[in-house]
Parts: structure tokens; sequence; C-alpha cells
């Protein structure tokens, strides 16, 4: 198949992003480079990009030949996971205070009469 654009999708960890670019022939490209890198480059996926693109640090990249860019992250699944990242806060409008308890009623046995809830993260 081919479109004419290259198509990225892109997955954002931690330590690593990890880059799958699409050219117009079809053919399927891939990278791994650095989520964190300042003395290189700003931005791990856009890095990326340019490296598929065969483009220079710096370079613009041309947005007629982008097609798709489909991103998608864990790092703050990672950070609740290991309790790490900033404290936070939570407000809930006047009125819905309830639905911090209520949640989305998703548990195994919803008609309990003593709700068993995991431990908070």
């Amino acid at each position: 198949m081919t479109t004419g654009t290259w198509d990225f999708w892109i997955d954002r960890g931690g330590t690593f992003t990890d880059i799958i670019g699409r050219a117009p022939s079809g053919k399927l490209s891939a990278r791994k480079v650095l989520s964190e890198n300042p003395g290189a480059y700003r931005d791990a996926a856009v890095h990326g990009i340019r490296l598929l693109l065969g483009l220079k640090p710096g370079d613009a990249i041309p947005t007629d030949v982008i097609g798709d860019v489909r991103m998608g992250t864990t790092v703050a699944t990672n950070a609740l996971l290991e309790r790490k990242g900033e404290r936070m806060a939570l407000i809930v409008t006047r009125g819905f205070r309830d639905a911090l308890k209520i949640g989305y009623q998703a548990r195994n046995d919803i008609f309990a009469r003593a709700v068993k809830k995991p431990d908070a993260l």
C-alpha cells in the first residue's frame, strides 16, 4: 500500500522510545532512542522521526510527507505503579464527592454487601 506519506507509531517509555515508520513505499523501519537525552535532542519522538526520514538534527520536518502519527506512553502508569513522581491533588466539583467512592462500579461481585476495595496506589 502506498499513500505518498510516512506513517509513524511511537511508544514512549521511561527509558526508551520506540518509533516505527512506514515509508510511502510501504517499507517498515524502526528506531529505538533514549526517552531523555537533553544533550542530543529535546524530544525523543521528533528525533526518531527525523532519523527515519534521514534528516539531520535541527532540520525542519516537512509536514507534507507525514500521514499519521500515533503515540502511546507508559510513563504515567509506571510512575504510578512504582510510586514515583510528583505529589498531586484531585479536586472534585461540589455535589460529586460520592463519585470517588462509587467509581465505575466495576467489581467482581457487584451486589456484594461488603465491598472489598483494592489498596490505594
